[in-house]
């Protein structure tokens, strides 16, 4: 071999040993990124249930029980993650009906606890006739979950839950009297909403805890035919999730 061919052969040698590389570092990043949300999402389930045991009477209500199974349900789907790693999966057998407005008050059964341990009182305001939605609970509580727990750690109360139908879609808010979403937060979820893009870019939390919430919130919308995006408001922030009518 000449030793142009010698040099071809070596740079083609160091060409593939890079990419190998660069495909292992993307690998580990995205695991790492699994791994992170993973995290995040069983770290809150549990600190609600853990409260919601805690303030209950030793015999719990029938309500704040289905609450707590709502939220260990959770955990368990963020465990299902790390297998899926990029995406969030929702097989056939997954999906049904669900109730918006009992969907939206376990939520707030499971995480009135934890607002009450930090003096923040959490409100529920359903308007108009009931309405479901087709998908996964479980999968639906880690939105609502995130979205409170946003909330209730960056925000001020009282923090509201408002659900409405406009045909044909189903819409709920999560407004708080905080200082509102940091501008960077709020400019990249209108950003991925426009684009459609996966959470993936979310899975780096900022310094101020913000992130894997709402990345897992939004990528959690967009598996159910949904959306989530940040709408105007006076004071604090004001998060929108519309979802598709079950009829539809």
């Amino acid at each position: 071999m000449t030793g142009l061919g010698l040099a071809a052969a070596g740079w083609a040698a160091f060409a593939l040993a890079a990419v190998i590389a660069l495909r292992s570092l993307h690998a580990a990043a995205v695991r790492g990124q699994a791994v992170a949300r993973a995290c995040h999402e069983v770290r809150g389930p549990l600190a609600a249930a853990r409260l919601g045991l805690e303030s209950s009477p030793a015999s719990p209500p029938s309500g704040r029980l289905r609450a707590i199974e709502v939220e260990l349900a959770r955990a368990t789907v963020a465990l299902d993650d790390l297998q899926a790693v990029e995406r969030i999966e929702l097989g056939a057998s997954d999906m049904g009906r669900v109730d918006v407005r009992s969907w939206l008050a376990d939520s707030v059964e499971a995480w009135r606890p934890v607002a009450a341990a930090r003096a923040m009182e959490i409100r529920l305001d359903w308007l108009g006739a009931d309405a479901a939605v087709w998908g996964r609970r479980s999968r639906l509580a880690q939105v609502t979950g995130n979205l409170l727990a946003n909330a209730i750690d960056h925000g001020a109360g009282p923090v509201e839950v408002r659900g409405r139908v406009e045909k044909p879609a189903v819409v709920i808010e999560v407004l708080d009297r905080g200082p509102g979403l940091p501008r960077a937060v709020a400019d990249r979820l209108a950003q991925s909403s426009r684009r459609g893009r996966r959470g993936r870019e979310w899975g780096r939390a900022r310094p101020d805890g913000h992130g894997h919430g709402l990345g897992i919130a939004r990528a959690v919308a967009e598996a159910h035919g949904g959306r989530l995006t940040t709408a105007e408001t006076g004071r604090g922030a004001r998060l929108v999730l519309t979802l598709p009518l079950a009829d539809r």
